[in-house]
């Protein structure tokens, strides 16, 4: 495996914020600006951490092999982390609801990488998992700093509180599993892989929690965030990338199903929450072929991936491609399974030959 380069992951793409800030409602494009401002001081602080090495996380004693170790703090609308702590390990609910989903989300994704893949929290060491909630003030966003979740309570008009979707949560949460193991470059095609295994593992953890299979699942990311009066579904759509919502002051949801469409650009990291719908959907399209339950054939083919140490922190679509086919192969031979990925990888326009 690569070095561990911890990074800075938001659920919210820059390109919808930057929307936001051209909006007329001065309320709107204030709220979106602080929001970008907070997210630029904690990328810095990010890059500090990573030339100056990020401290060493503690095991507690208290914590059982196999089991979570979560611990969830308010940061009272204000922007140092960790914040007070709220909720421990083991704790009864308290009276915030925001709080509660915080605990409850980090369960549900420490559950499904533990109860389908065998895998021990996000390190696959027992990783304890924090979590911080009431981020700054109407904070538009959540995101995962390479050490821990922190979550917005949006502004109530455009996006709702970030806890509300598990999906968002385990999409956050994945970035650490995606640190901890390919370590993909967030830049670019393996910034759109990183992205894409974030949505990919935080649609199975919603779909596990709701026991639903593939053909039952919306496939959506981050359903129930948008406020009412966005005219949308999601901020992503794996089924239909392009789809989730199509807004007066959001504008189009821009991303791509296949390579026909694909973005170039410098912005957003070269387009990583923009290209990520290329392998998204076709991660779909092997789950809905399958049908069952997503979590166990497609969804293990991609784990093995992300975890087989094959993949390179550089790796491009059709690198990946070609290590899900050979890992269908390798699980499965050559039933159902490969043809599926094989075909799916066809329909988005990725080689893997």
């Amino acid at each position: 495996m690569n070095a561990h380069t911890p990074v800075f992951c938001t659920i919210v793409p820059p390109h919808v914020l930057d929307k936001l800030v051209t909006a007329e409602d001065p309320a709107l494009s204030d709220i979106a600006r602080r929001t970008l401002v907070a997210d630029a001081a904690q990328r810095t602080a990010r890059r500090l951490t990573t030339v100056l090495g990020a401290p060493a996380v503690a095991r507690p004693a208290a914590a059982v092999e196999g089991q979570p170790h979560r611990t969830v703090y308010d940061c009272r609308h204000g922007t140092a982390l960790p914040g007070r702590k709220v909720r421990g390990e083991g704790d009864k609910p308290v009276k915030d609801a925001t709080v509660n989903r915080a605990y409850a989300g980090l369960g549900a994704t420490f559950e499904l990488y533990l109860k389908a893949y065998g895998r021990n929290s996000i390190d696959g060491a027992g990783l304890p998992l924090d979590a911080s909630v009431h981020f700054d003030a109407d904070y538009n966003n959540a995101f995962w700093n390479g050490e821990q979740m922190v979550f917005g309570d949006g502004d109530g008009r455009i996006f709702l509180d970030f806890t509300i979707p598990v999906d968002v949560i385990g999409h956050e949460l994945t970035h650490g599993v995606t640190q901890h193991t390919a370590n993909l470059t967030y830049f670019g095609q393996p910034g759109a892989l990183n992205e894409s295994m974030s949505d990919v593992f935080g649609s199975l953890i919603k779909q596990y929690t709701l026991d639903q299979d593939a053909h039952q699942a919306d496939w959506l990311i981050g359903q129930g965030l948008l406020a009412p009066a966005v005219t949308g579904t999601a901020l992503r759509s794996m089924k239909a990338p392009g789809t989730a919502y199509d807004d007066d002051v959001l504008g189009k949801d821009p991303q791509p199903a296949t390579m026909d469409h694909y973005i170039t650009t410098g912005r957003d990291n070269g387009g990583v929450h923009l290209n990520s719908g290329i392998p998204n959907h076709a991660f779909y399209l092997v789950a809905e072929a399958l049908g069952g339950k997503a979590w166990e054939r497609a969804g293990q083919i991609w784990y093995d991936v992300l975890t087989g140490g094959e993949l390179g922190k550089q790796a491009l679509f059709a690198d990946f491609a070609r290590l899900t086919v050979a890992a269908a192969r390798a699980r499965y031979g050559e039933g159902a399974e490969l043809q599926s990925v094989l075909k799916a990888w066809s329909q988005v326009g990725v080689p893997t030959g």
